[in-house]
């Protein structure tokens, strides 16, 4: 009896014995639910918008300013003014005398223009426009029978402009501009009439002033409109073939030009 009391108090010491370190395994075990880190769900990728060539979407820049370059077809209407015509005729080698009340005219040409126009700063931007139109030229008046078809020509008046735009960044951005523009004629011909059957003519220049308007329609395209004028006079002479009969003219053609275009913007 007393062996088995001995017996039992050795298994109730052990018991507790082992107690506190079974606890302590049990609380320090780790549980996957009880300590996992707990995160935000992460919202799937989407997929950033596309803004068409013909949209104005909310990255789109309104109006027009530094850094802008722009690239505008335009049709372009070339009336020549004529303002002032003097004409003379020399024969056989002798000295030129002026024919009075002669004078020249120049019909007016529509075509294509292409114009390239950079911003230097919101306000000031560089424009040049190219170009070319073919016109037809008579001599008028009593000592030519009233009109004497004189020949043909083809020209290049290529024109830089300094232009103030007075509303930077808006839909609707007026300006004015001055400039120069430089004229080359080209593929001139002679009509025969009076035996002339050359015609030649200098390259020549001068300043012109131009006031227009660019309208942003959509996205980064823009209607534009703009009037120019030219201060440009014409050096002439038509001669026979053989150079014994010739006529020199000077005029001023002074064309106000006249377009009207779409741009767009880069």
């Amino acid at each position: 009896m007393k062996n088995i009391r001995k017996l039992a108090l050795s298994a109730v010491l052990g018991a507790s014995a082992l107690a506190p370190v079974a606890g302590h395994a049990q609380t320090t075990a780790p549980s996957t639910y009880v300590n996992a880190p707990l995160s935000a769900p992460v919202a799937p990728a989407q997929p950033k918008g596309h803004c068409g060539i013909f949209e104005t979407c909310a990255s789109t820049k309104i109006g027009l300013g530094r850094g802008d370059f722009m690239i505008r077809l335009s049709a372009v209407g070339v009336l020549p003014e004529d303002r002032d015509s003097r004409v003379w005729s020399a024969a056989s080698g002798g000295r030129y005398s002026a024919i009075s009340g002669t004078r020249i005219k120049t019909t007016n040409q529509v075509m294509p223009e292409l114009t390239f126009e950079y911003f230097l700063t919101d306000n000031v931007s560089l424009d040049l426009i190219a170009t070319s139109t073919r016109h037809e030229v008579a001599a008028e008046g009593a000592a030519v029978g009233g009109k004497l078809d004189v020949g043909s020509a083809w020209v290049l008046p290529p024109t830089l402009t300094v232009a103030w735009h007075f509303r930077p960044h808006k839909r609707l951005n007026p300006y004015v501009g001055v400039g120069g523009t430089f004229m080359w004629f080209h593929n001139m011909h002679a009509s025969g009439a009076m035996g002339l059957t050359k015609l030649n003519s200098s390259f020549t220049g001068g300043p012109s002033i131009n006031a227009g308007v660019d309208y942003q329609l959509v996205g980064n395209w823009f209607f534009n409109f703009d009037v120019k004028q030219m201060f440009v006079r014409m050096h002439a002479e038509a001669e026979d073939a053989g150079e014994t009969t010739k006529i020199k003219a000077h005029d001023s053609l002074d064309p106000t030009v006249i377009s009207a275009g779409i741009a767009y913007r880069f």
